[in-house]
């Protein structure tokens, strides 16, 4: 199944159908529009647990990520 980039919600993470990754999000800034897919998902997000929350943040540099066509700013953003 194809993800259809006209009937997705700008800059709405959601689940990825199938595919290789985890989510998909249409970031949209200024006009432009781009698919941005992230997450491993083999893995499950335990963001409940603060030690694994600070060092998850901490290894991405999530205080840095400010753009929103980077995989990295919706993953520190879903943390």
């Amino acid at each position: 199944m194809a993800i259809d980039k006209s009937r997705m919600k700008c800059n709405k993470p959601q689940r990825t159908p199938d595919g290789p990754k985890k989510f998909v999000v249409k970031a949209c800034k200024n006009g432009k529009e781009k698919i941005i897919r992230f997450g491993d998902p083999e893995m499950r997000i335990k963001k409940s647990n603060p030690e694994r929350r600070k060092s998850f943040r901490a290894r991405h540099k999530c205080d840095t990520a400010k753009d929103k066509f980077t995989a990295r700013y919706w993953s520190c953003k879903k943390w």
